[in-house]
């Protein structure tokens, strides 16, 4: 660009000086080299603007492919993740439908058994349901909890209590006892849940499961009989789009097995998947903060 201005400047002082160059023709050709110095200028800056995107991109692709490796390795150990997830969310639903398969089949619980916990059921409607046909008793989180938490209230524990004396009893002793938890399948999302640990529907069924067979533990039933499950939303029981419905789907089941528990160690495995929560006492009047599951239309409702 510099030696075109040049070359231009050099021609008009021969044109001036031979004094063959009119005022008017001069004046044209310096607008003319005006005009092309100014796009040369501005041809020069979109070069280097264009150069410097050009670093831009090529920055960009060489940090991409510096930790490609790391990409790679992260999306194998997330991939292996969701396998492990996958497979023990396998084992645990074969062992519950293998529980179910085992209830209410050929062998029948024992008629004092069913007596005994038809008359618990009738003594507590509102908080625990009995299928005789199954050998289910079924706790009814709204009552059996405080709200959105795994906190028993002091009705439930003393319920528990009441519940435990049948399972010792001498014709319910021998029997293993699975206690399966289930949610309905509203997200939580109240920070007060959450930091109470239940993060998601996974932990708060599995927590109220594992309250509910140390309550049970309390109340004198062995360890070696119980094993502790669970299952989010992912057996309800009624249809999740009603109020009514979402609220038969919150309970936490205790199935009787009719299998007798092995000398030794327990007849199966009490199965830990989450960390328990820390609730404090059990006996603690509910708290209204963690109101995740509202047992009527007329109380607020937290969505978990």
């Amino acid at each position: 660009m510099a030696r075109m201005s040049h070359w231009i400047g050099m021609s008009l002082i021969g044109f001036s000086l031979v004094g063959c160059v009119s005022q008017e023709k001069y004046n044209a050709m310096k607008l003319d080299r005006d005009q092309l110095a100014e796009r040369l200028g501005q041809s020069d800056s979109q070069l280097q603007s264009l150069q410097a995107e050009r670093d831009a991109y090529k920055a960009q692709l060489d940090r991409f492919a510096s930790s490609g490796n790391n990409q790679v390795a992260l999306v194998n150990n997330l991939t292996q993740q969701l396998a492990n997830l996958q497979a023990q969310y396998d084992t645990l639903n074969r062992q519950y439908q293998d529980a179910l398969g085992k209830v209410g089949g050929s062998v029948a619980l024992p008629e004092p058994l069913t007596n005994a916990l038809q008359q618990f059921a009738s003594e507590n409607p509102d908080l625990v349901d009995f299928d005789s046909a199954r050998g289910i008793v079924k706790f009814k989180s709204d009552i059996t909890f405080t709200s959105g938490s795994a906190e028993m209230t002091a009705r439930a524990t003393d319920a528990i209590g009441r519940f435990a004396s049948i399972l010792n009893s001498p014709v319910a002793a021998n029997y293993e006892l699975m206690v399966a938890g289930h949610t309905d399948n509203q997200k939580v999302v109240h920070d007060a849940t959450r930091k109470a640990g239940h993060k998601d529907n996974w932990y708060l069924s599995a927590h109220r499961a594992i309250e509910v067979s140390a309550a049970l533990q309390r109340s004198g039933i062995n360890s070696s009989r119980l094993g502790v499950e669970g299952f989010a939303d992912q057996h309800p029981v009624a249809d999740n789009n009603s109020t009514t419905g979402r609220a038969q789907n919150r309970r936490v089941e205790i199935l009787i097995l009719p299998t007798t528990v092995r000398s030794g160690s327990g007849g199966f495995a009490v199965r830990h998947n989450f960390a328990p929560s820390r609730q404090g006492s059990a006996r603690r009047q509910p708290r209204s903060e963690l109101n995740k599951d509202a047992a009527t239309d007329q109380r607020p409702v937290y969505n978990k």
